[in-house]
């Protein structure tokens, strides 16, 4: 496995470039899924190699549904990727989690459904265990790098993710609530899934931007939302700075790294050559 860090990060709303990107070069990368939201912004901060991509596309033109997750993570292997450290605006689902406050996730609930979910389909079937979605190691060093910006910092957070494009009812939130989801988003899911199928450790800070509509008497609305996300920006590029900047000079493997060794089903003999020859970069190490 990989000895050296590239770090794939994922920008969120308000996100949409990365500042300090030494030898930076924006690169189209073609994959079998489709086009990926944007190109790849390919570089270094400081000794680490990046590749930043902006979820929605510069200027967010894409919608969370129509959102290409399984070619934004598929290019950002492709990329030379090791690990995905994943930025998302958030609403909050509990009083304590305020706007402005990042959340660092541990745990998703998905209810996504009209988006493709996985690499996996009949002729190479596989099921990637969720359990724990998130690597402990990234998550943990996206908390210390917050904290260490100065900012307000919450960790082992549940995401809830919804389909959208629209807010939550009142009547939703409140059952989210109920569920134990702690911030709400439209993006994670099923982005982290597919991070996983890869063999991409992932980790999710979330910037909250509101408090949902739990609350009596409140509401979401984008001009809300836009300007709490401007604030968190600033925040999130000095987040991401401090995470690179304390990396380790050696990258020691993970167990995510070899996700998929026990989770094809599919019989050698059953192999569909032409869903395999797809799954090149995600897989491409079982069949080397």
């Amino acid at each position: 496995m990989a000895s050296e860090w590239c770090i794939g990060i994922i920008g969120g709303s308000g996100l949409y470039a990365m500042d300090g990107i030494e030898d930076a070069q924006w690169i189209a990368i073609d994959t079998p899924w489709g086009a990926p939201s944007d190109e790849i912004l390919c570089g270094r901060i400081g000794e680490v190699k990046v590749r930043f991509l902006p979820r929605h596309g510069r200027g967010h033109p894409i919608s969370p549904t129509e959102l290409n997750s399984r070619a934004n993570i598929d290019a950002l292997k492709r990329a030379g990727c090791t690990d995905i450290l994943a930025i998302s605006a958030v609403g909050s689902l509990r009083e304590e989690l305020e706007p402005g406050r990042f959340a660092v996730v541990e745990q998703f609930i998905d209810r996504t459904v009209h988006r493709p979910s996985t690499f996996y389909t009949s002729g190479f079937v596989t099921h990637v265990s969720m359990a724990d979605p998130v690597c402990p190691r990234l998550s943990d060093m996206a908390a210390k790098a917050t904290a260490k910006a100065k900012g307000k910092v919450a960790v082992g957070a549940t995401y809830l993710a919804m389909e959208g494009p629209q807010f939550s009812t009142r009547a939703e939130s409140r059952m989210y609530r109920h569920w134990g989801a702690d911030v709400i988003g439209m993006t994670a899911m099923p982005e982290a899934k597919l991070a996983r199928e890869a063999e991409l450790p992932y980790a999710l800070v979330g910037m909250v931007t509101d408090y949902d509509c739990w609350r009596d008497g409140e509401a979401v609305d984008v001009a809300q939302v836009i300007v709490q996300m401007q604030a968190n920006g600033a925040l999130a590029q000095a987040v991401v700075s401090n995470f690179l900047a304390a990396l380790p000079k050696k990258r020691d493997a993970s167990p995510i790294d070899t996700a998929l060794d026990d989770a094809v089903i599919t019989a050698p003999d059953e192999h569909d050559p032409e869903v395999m020859a797809r799954l090149d970069a995600v897989a491409g190490r079982l069949f080397g």
